[in-house]
């Protein structure tokens, strides 16, 4: 279908009494802000299918920083998500909200994103799905990170032994043990993204949570208020 693009929701907020500023993740160009007008009034068919969640295809029109929605289709139905799940896709969603440029594409990240909730909506464990797509963000946005070699000696990472991470260069072979430290058995489930066991899901959050600190900024997410309310 000429010029329809895939999409997902966001994040909504009131523009006039009868219209939406959306925030759309659309396929190949990224965070995208449109306006949908009309969006607000009672029969409007928008209010149903402008959701989170919910598989799109997206046509819209503009040059500027706010585009018009044409016409928008859903694919299915919204996906199904409840409880943890459900605030895990919100979390998702924010961090994408937070760290995407406005129309600046990322090769992979949609279908990583898409992936990600749909394996939530299966319920397969949360924090694996969370940690995996945090580690996918960041490689999208450049930050390589070797986590099967030591940065200082380029030997392999072993297991049994201890590295410091150095921001933005990798892991060292090291003595120390302080909130920067990790095992190699750690450093190397970030490397393949599996965590069997939870000191590696452990590891691999406070790493994610020190890699995204320069992107996300030391607002706290309010989807991570719901996780507390659980």
């Amino acid at each position: 279908m000429e010029n329809w693009r895939r999409a997902f929701v966001l994040h909504t907020r009131t523009y006039s009494e009868s219209s939406l500023l959306v925030d759309l993740f659309v396929e190949n160009v990224g965070k995208v802000t449109i306006l949908a007008k009309g969006a607000r009034r009672k029969r409007s068919a928008l209010k149903g299918v402008l959701q989170p969640f919910t598989p799109l295809i997206v046509q819209y029109s503009g040059h500027g920083e706010i585009k018009t929605l044409r016409q928008v289709e859903a694919v299915s139905l919204t996906l199904p998500l409840v409880s943890v799940y459900l605030y895990s896709a919100f979390y998702l969603n924010e961090l994408l909200h937070r760290v995407l440029v406005a129309e600046t594409e990322i090769t992979t990240l949609f279908d990583d994103y898409l992936a990600s909730i749909q394996q939530l909506a299966q319920q397969v464990p949360a924090e694996n799905v969370l940690r995996a797509f945090e580690l996918a963000l960041l490689e999208n946005l450049g930050y390589h990170v070797d986590f099967f070699h030591c940065s200082a000696t380029g030997d392999d990472i072993v297991e049994s032994m201890h590295y410091q991470y150095i921001s933005e260069k990798g892991f060292i072979c090291s003595l120390l043990q302080n909130s920067t430290a990790f095992t190699g058995e750690e450093v190397l489930a970030l490397g393949e993204r599996q965590f069997h066991n939870i000191d590696t899901l452990k590891a691999a959050k406070r790493f994610t949570r020190m890699a995204l600190k320069p992107y996300v900024g030391a607002k706290p997410f309010k989807s991570r208020e719901l996780f507390l309310k659980i």
